[in-house]
């Protein structure tokens, strides 16, 4: 197996544990949160669909500035979230399977005008600064599922509600 493979089988199961998450809202649990502090159901998935964007989006890059080259993924329905997820699972299978092979050690930098966030290999980049942050996030979410008494799904293994 080589590394582009080993990346299209990540990306496809980490795009799917997403999806079944996304199956499991509906429009009107968007505006809920569970505190103040806390982002709301649609700012924290449309938040994981936009960072699934990101292989697409930013690894090409050798740069990628928040400041100037990302533009926040805005939604208005749960249906709208799967089909851009959807098409950025296609989008990211794409990038993956184009990107050179020596690019995957090549430089990658994450930054936000000066501030410099991030300097990796882009395969480094793309499991730390997306993937676990992708997981992360997906978590929280799972716990906002909970929170509401909607069913749990098994994600890496059967949940309580499987």
């Amino acid at each position: 197996m080589n590394v582009k493979k080993s990346f299209l089988i990540e990306l496809e199961r980490e795009t799917n544990n997403t999806g079944r998450i996304l199956d499991r809202i509906t429009d009107d649990h968007l505006d809920w949160r569970p505190h103040e502090k806390s982002m709301s159901v649609r700012e924290l998935s449309t938040h994981i669909v936009d960072l699934h964007s990101w292989i697409s989006k930013a690894i090409p890059e050798d740069v990628f500035d928040l400041k100037t080259d990302f533009q926040p993924l805005k939604i208005d329905s749960v249906s709208e979230l799967k089909a851009i997820l959807t098409k950025g699972l296609v989008d990211n299978k794409e990038t993956i399977a184009q990107l050179p092979d020596d690019d995957w050690l090549k430089e990658w930098v994450l930054k936000a005008g000066d501030w410099e966030i991030a300097r990796l290999p882009k395969g480094g980049a793309i499991r730390h600064i997306i993937t676990n942050h992708i997981i992360h996030h997906r978590g929280q979410l799972t716990v906002y599922l909970r929170l509401l008494n909607i069913p749990v799904p098994g994600l890496y293994g059967p949940s309580a509600d499987e």
